[in-house]
């Protein structure tokens, strides 16, 4: 049996570490030397997730110090568990990047715990006035999210420091015109592959997909299912596996991150029926990627496989 994925944070738990993180902050100076430290400090930004820290860095140069929480692709993100000193980053922040979606929900459960005047907060989901009953999470792969993640930082970052305006203004322009290229390779698929089907695990890169035109065939109560941790239906699982055996997809697309044995399955379903494999992350892979680079060799990564798919098909 699958478990539930992302663990909510219980209150009395919540309470205990936010305890620590007070023990850990130690005793407050005197209000005018902590305004004068601020002043001579980085801006603190706590992102919850390392590629939002990555826009951050790159907006905010030199002048802001970046932590992300969730910064190892080499974990099940699901399975993060708050700690002392991740409560302490976020209630001494002066920036603070989530999600939204209830995907990062610990942030806001600290920051209410925790409250200050002093913190700003950004919400992906915010920025792209998206419902809270909007199903797939995963918003950094939809190209419209960080170039309005990288004009709000530019805005708040001014509010803070407002002779650098200018230069967070110029940073966040030249990081949107940093995207061209995953956009036009994003159109390049389009052209070449649209209306192509693909099956996924979950709906981590579906946002990428439909923006090159592909159409996810996996049933989205599947997707939904593996997302959150629970064991999808005998009659999606059959439906998946035809989606191999009858070719009815060029591409398989899995999140990295989290497998399984149905993941294997899949996977063996896939090698069997010859159709290319394409992994996603849900955080973002380091060292060596920014996020531009890295949603650009995911990209191509696709655009290879659909190629693949082709050339094996006109065998």
């Amino acid at each position: 049996m699958r478990t539930a994925k992302r663990p909510e944070i219980r209150p009395v738990a919540l309470v205990a570490v936010l305890l620590a993180a007070i023990g850990l902050l130690g005793a407050s100076a005197p209000m005018a030397s902590a305004h004068a430290r601020r002043a001579a400090q980085p801006i603190a930004i706590v992102a919850a997730e390392n590629q939002y820290g990555n826009v951050a860095r790159q907006v905010g140069g030199a002048a802001v110090r970046v932590t992300s929480i969730e910064d190892n692709p080499n974990t099940d993100p699901h399975t993060f568990e708050v700690s002392a000193r991740v409560a302490q980053q976020i209630a001494g922040a002066r920036l603070v990047i989530e999600n939204g979606l209830g995907y990062d929900s610990f942030v806001s459960k600290i920051e209410q715990a925790a409250p200050s005047r002093a913190r700003k907060t950004i919400v992906v989901q915010r920025l792209l006035h998206l419902a809270p009953s909007t199903p797939n999470p995963h918003l950094w792969y939809r190209p419209d999210a960080m170039p309005a993640l990288a004009k709000a930082l530019a805005g708040a970052l001014a509010g803070i420091e407002p002779a650098k305006a200018a230069t967070f203004q110029r940073r966040a322009a030249r990081f949107i015109a940093s995207l061209g290229p995953w956009k036009a390779a994003l159109a390049a698929i389009k052209r070449r592959f649209g209306g192509s089907g693909v099956a996924v695990t979950e709906p981590v890169g579906n946002y990428l997909l439909r923006a090159a035109g592909l159409k996810v065939k996996t049933p989205f109560s599947l997707q939904t299912a593996v997302m959150n941790g629970l064991d999808p239906s005998p009659q999606d699982v059959a439906i998946e596996e035809a989606l191999f055996s009858r070719h009815e997809v060029k591409v398989f697309v899995y999140n990295v991150q989290v497998t399984d044995s149905l993941t294997a399955q899949f996977l063996a379903d896939a090698a069997h029926a010859h159709i290319p494999v394409v992994g996603v992350y849900e955080t973002m892979p380091i060292p060596g990627f920014t996020y531009q680079s890295w949603m650009l060799a995911e990209t191509r990564a696709l655009e290879r496989a659909l190629a693949d798919h082709r050339s094996t098909s006109s065998l």
